[in-house]
């Protein structure tokens, strides 16, 4: 029986973050769709579910707290994966409080990454459905 494949959505408003993430995701099995506002992240969350969103903090319009609310609220089982170039313990405290699965700060490793993401969606994989 084939097993689902792990969307992902990744949201930075870095293009590079995108370039680099979504082939070396995408070469792990996993399906990956990127977007560089939160806008168009927004309109794609109220589309669909993905079971992992990985996104910035610091953006124009939305930023990523909002964000990551809104995605939580509307699918309490997506796991959250905040990226960061501007990582202090308030915010990294606060995206816990909001229910965040982990808080990486850039620049970060490829590796580092992938890693996180693999525990995500083992945690996705062994939760009651």
């Amino acid at each position: 029986m084939p097993t689902e494949q792990t969307s992902i959505l990744i949201l930075d408003d870095e293009p590079i973050v995108s370039k680099r993430l979504k082939p070396s995701l995408e070469k792990k099995g996993y399906e990956v769709e990127t977007f560089t506002t939160s806008a168009d992240a927004l309109a794609r969350i109220n589309e669909r579910q993905f079971n992992i969103v990985v996104t910035d903090l610091k953006m124009e319009g939305m930023d990523g707290m909002q964000f990551l609310s809104e995605v939580k609220k509307k699918y309490p089982a997506t796991e959250v994966i905040v990226i960061t170039g501007f990582a202090t313990m308030a915010t990294a405290k606060e995206s816990f409080n909001k229910g965040v699965f982990d808080f990486l700060a850039k620049p970060f490793k490829l590796g580092e990454i992938a890693e996180v993401i693999s525990k995500a969606e083992t945690k996705i994989k062994n939760s009651p459905k």
